[in-house]
This record gives C-alpha cells, sequence and structure tokens, in this order.
C-alpha cells in the first residue's frame, strides 16, 4: 500500500495546467488538476463526452457555463457538477496561488 500527496510534485514554473491520473477505471478517471493563472482561451468551449465532478482544493477560479454572463467563483471547498456536453470553460484561475482541482469523470 502506498501512500500519496495531493499536494506533492508541483513544480515551481507551471507554464501549462498540469493533469495527474491518480485513479482510472472502465467508467471513470479520477485526476488532479493544478493551474496557476491559467484559464480557457476564450474563444473555447470545454464540451465533454464524460460528466464531471470538480472541487477545489486549495486556491480559486472562475467557471464560465455558455449562456451566462458572468463566471460562478469557486473557493477552496466548493464543488460542482458539470453534466456531459455542458459548455463550459475557465475564465480565470488565482495567478500567484495554486489552485489545486480534484475532477471526476464519469459515464452515466
Amino acid at each position: 500500500m502506498e501512500i500519496h500527496n495531493i499536494n506533492s510534485a508541483i513544480p515551481n514554473t507551471l507554464p501549462e495546467e498540469l493533469y495527474t491520473l491518480l485513479l482510472q477505471g472502465n467508467s471513470f478517471r479520477l485526476e488532479r488538476i493544478v493551474s496557476r493563472g491559467h484559464s480557457t482561451p476564450a474563444e473555447q468551449w470545454l464540451d465533454q463526452e464524460q460528466h464531471e465532478w470538480v472541487i477545489v482544493l486549495s486556491g480559486s477560479a472562475g467557471l464560465l457555463f455558455a449562456g451566462e454572463q458572468d463566471p460562478h467563483i469557486l473557493r477552496a471547498g466548493d464543488y460542482v457538477h458539470i453534466p456531459a456536453h455542458c459548455q463550459h470553460r475557465v475564465a480565470w484561475t488565482d495567478p500567484v496561488e495554486d489552485t489545486v482541482w480534484l475532477a471526476i469523470h464519469y459515464n452515466s
């Protein structure tokens, strides 16, 4: 049995978001995402095949859904369920503090 830490192996420089696969099964994927000032390009919407449940463990982010004007602000402890094919994008993440997300992608 190995013990791991969700906050380990985060580099000092982070030119791109860091995705770490933690666990995977036939119909789900659990990953850690680390953002530092990253966002989805303004002209791009994420449209995923699987449902996603995500929690912010540290930092903060703005999550914008298609058809809405203002992003929802997520802080440490906040979570959201994003149904499959619900268009969304990360409007912003904290530029100083690491935003650490835990995301579960799964089929219905």
